[in-house]
């Protein structure tokens, strides 16, 4: 089994990105899934099962990160509005 993350900002998108995917069909800035799943087809097959709006074929243009979990690791981490200030 593996862990698969999908994460997508909008949050600056433009006309210029025209081409963009956009990965669910709701108004969105930030987007992610979290799916744990055997294959990468099954992990996009249970999206799509939730009927949530997950557009399947624009998350396939997405590379996803792919954890297996067989061994301890960090599955996610983040931060968000960060300054650099020094």
């Amino acid at each position: 089994m593996n862990i698969y993350i999908w994460r997508h900002n909008k949050t600056y998108h433009s006309h210029s990105m025209i081409d963009e995917p956009c990965v669910n069909s709701e108004f969105y800035l930030d987007a992610l899934a979290i799916v744990v799943a055997g294959s990468l087809e099954e992990a996009l097959d249970k999206l799509a099962a939730e009927n949530k709006g997950w557009r399947i074929d624009d998350l396939k243009r997405l590379e996803c990160k792919v954890i297996p979990v067989d061994k301890a690791g960090v599955a996610y981490s983040e931060l968000r509005g960060v300054i650099n200030h020094l």
